[in-house]
């Protein structure tokens, strides 16, 4: 099994390097670390008193990997659900913060648990994955990238400025959508087609 620290690093490949979408509601980012998370940690790396995108592009690899580690796997708890879904839940909460353990808590409740969709990983959540891994242990991870996947198709049909990362100007799958299968079997994979009839009534 890779450790958290080579889970962080795929994470930050992943990302790539210094982006300002404007289409991103957190502003610039580096290796996927968004301006609005820097001032919400309160990390200042030029000293100047702001925090600002310059501090965006002083980053390092290493301090996002750290950063990743401790804010969006320790911290929310992650390390704590199965082996499994860990990956994947780590990967998802660092492109979508809580709505990673949202879309988790809906998958559980739809195999039975009755737990609150809260975003927060705590006891309850914690037991019912791990119940859902015993009735489920071959599944358990691909079912959490399907709701994934479908999360990612269903903000785009809300918004779309958004659809951008979901289909590719030629069609195809888009970033969201194939980082999404990266943790989903291949047999689970959509063809061209089927992502094509997800997205047709995009325009």
């Amino acid at each position: 099994m890779k450790s958290v620290q080579q889970l962080a690093m795929e994470i930050i490949t992943r990302e790539g390097g210094y982006v300002n979408d404007p289409d991103d509601p957190g502003g610039a980012t580096k290796y996927g670390l968004s301006l609005a998370t820097l001032k919400r940690l309160g990390l200042d790396l030029d000293g100047n008193g702001r925090i600002e995108n310059r501090d965006i592009r002083r980053l390092s690899r290493k301090q996002v990997c750290d950063l990743y580690v401790e804010q969006y796997f320790h911290r929310p708890r992650i390390d704590e659900l199965p082996p499994v879904l860990q990956p994947s839940v780590f990967d998802m909460y660092v492109n979508a913060g809580a709505n990673a353990v949202r879309i988790l808590q809906r998958l559980l409740t739809d195999m039975g648990q009755r737990i609150a969709i809260d975003g927060a990983i705590g006891p309850q959540t914690i037991e019912a994955a791990f119940i859902a891994q015993s009735l489920a242990p071959a599944y358990l991870a691909d079912a959490y990238g399907i709701a994934r996947r479908n999360y990612y198709y269903a903000l785009a049909d809300r918004r779309p400025s958004a659809r951008k990362y979901a289909r590719r100007r030629d069609g195809g799958k888009g970033g969201w959508i194939t980082r999404a299968e990266e943790f989903i079997s291949l047999r689970y994979h959509l063809t061209e087609a089927e992502h094509a009839a997800r997205v047709a009534t995009w325009g």
